[in-house]
């Protein structure tokens, strides 16, 4: 099942003792449909106030019920920031998260010298310039197969931190900064520290030069701070082309 969802009210996906999750309002939802206890599986698992529209999850149920019977019943059943985009039947063998060929999040960034109103949950905020050419050239050194240590939360549980950048593209859109990035996969809070380096790279304070020498020292302490979740969105999710599955590629 494709899920999208703003995630500004939920502590994160994954289900939470006395938190309400994103995981948590799927299973109920699907539970009731199913008419008996349904559990997920995800591609990734995405944080407190991170967002999604190509969130993608696995599970299984006998209940006789149509692919489009289950997007209608969990869309009833979810609350109105969370909807079901699609259903599809897999394989007993599939699953959402170990067959993903790779990840694509996307970053939004509002570089105006006032906050956002409308899109305050959606996108980030810097009232200084930022020099988007320059974090865009930075950002190729990322490129590539590399331990992101540098960039991983000290939290982290992934086995290793390894990780292959297939892109990483910042532009900007009127007076927003986007950053686009797809890897085989990414570790926690990769995507947010590696926006916070580059928009030091973006105010000049930085050279690519010592972006460089951040991702080779694994060193957490030598990146920046962790930006904020509220730009962060996970927009695709990639599998090998046998399943069939709809492309939510951006």
């Amino acid at each position: 099942m494709g899920i999208e969802y703003n995630g500004a009210a939920f502590a994160g996906w994954q289900v939470q003792p006395d938190q309400s999750t994103v995981q948590e309002a799927v299973e109920r939802a699907l539970s009731s449909v199913a008419n008996h206890p349904v559990q997920v599986v995800c591609a990734g698992r995405t944080d407190a106030g991170v967002h999604a529209t190509g969130q993608v999850v696995h599970f299984d149920s006998d209940a006789p019920r149509t692919t489009w019977a289950w997007v209608l019943g969990a869309n009833a059943n979810l609350p109105r920031t969370v909807a079901a985009i699609w259903a599809q039947q897999v394989p007993d063998a599939f699953h959402a998260r170990f067959d993903a060929l790779s990840r694509s999040y996307r970053y939004e960034l509002l570089n105006r010298a006032t906050r956002p109103g409308i899109d305050h949950d959606r996108v980030a905020w810097q009232h200084r310039p930022l020099d988007v050419p320059r974090m865009h050239d930075a950002a190729q050194a990322l490129l590539g197969e590399h331990d992101f240590s540098a960039f991983r939360a000290q939290a982290c549980q992934a086995k290793t931190p390894v990780r292959t950048m297939h892109r990483l593209e910042v532009g900007r859109v009127g007076d927003r900064v986007v950053f686009d990035l797809n890897a085989n996969a990414f570790l926690h809070h990769m995507v947010r520290n590696l926006v916070g380096s580059l928009m030091l790279i973006g105010y000049g304070e930085r050279d690519a030069a010592w972006l460089r020498q951040v991702l080779e020292s694994r060193d957490r302490s030598k990146a920046a701070a962790t930006a904020s979740p509220a730009g962060l969105c996970l927009v695709a999710v990639e599998y090998p082309t046998h399943y069939g599955l709809p492309s939510t590629r951006t």
